[in-house]
């Protein structure tokens, strides 16, 4: 693995790592982190790969903000999960961000199966998920109260540490392989 390799995981790691304390503790991930998070994740791309890596970060960000609108609109997940995604995109580039993006939903997932088994929840929770599913391929975009991060009753997990330990066991796996 190359030493800029080694420069764009740690700077993801970084933003990830940032972002799943303060999305522990407060159950947010503010934009003071996210929105520098993903210019510099443009700009480092571009200082190490020119106008290449301009072109790869753009490409990582709105794929991942592409992504994840559709959960945002329906209020599935909140909107400070959605820019970190962006960031993290911008700073992986869209290759690297896909594989991370699907170990954050594993972890994500993982994480949302032992609380809703610690809490007994587990036919309210396969109804609601039904729900998400056929809203976003459906593209039926409308916020559901029943599903909705504004409903007080609603499991909320903080995404920023799936998206931590996602990101720490891709690199972590990546620099293992290639040694």
């Amino acid at each position: 693995m190359t030493i800029p390799t080694h420069i764009v995981w740690g700077g993801a790691l970084v933003l990830t790592a940032s972002a799943a304390c303060t999305d522990w503790s407060r159950r947010r991930i503010p934009n003071w982190l996210t929105v520098p998070a993903l210019l510099v994740g443009v700009g480092l791309n571009t200082f190490l790969m020119k106008w290449h890596g301009t072109k790869v970060s753009l490409e990582g960000a709105g794929l991942a903000l592409g992504l994840f609108l559709p959960l945002v609109i329906m209020r599935g997940v909140g909107a400070g999960d959605w820019k970190l995604m962006g960031a993290l995109g911008a700073i992986l580039g869209p290759a690297r961000f896909l594989v991370v993006m699907l170990a954050s939903i594993f972890f994500a997932g993982v994480m949302a199966l032992v609380e809703v088994l610690r809490q007994g929840e587990m036919k309210k929770t396969v109804a609601n998920m039904a729900v998400l599913v056929h809203g976003f391929f459906t593209f039926g975009l409308r916020p559901n109260p029943a599903v909705s991060l504004d409903n007080p009753g609603m499991l909320k997990l903080p995404f920023g540490v799936a998206a931590a330990a996602a990101t720490a066991t891709c690199y972590g796996l990546i620099y293992l392989r290639l040694r």
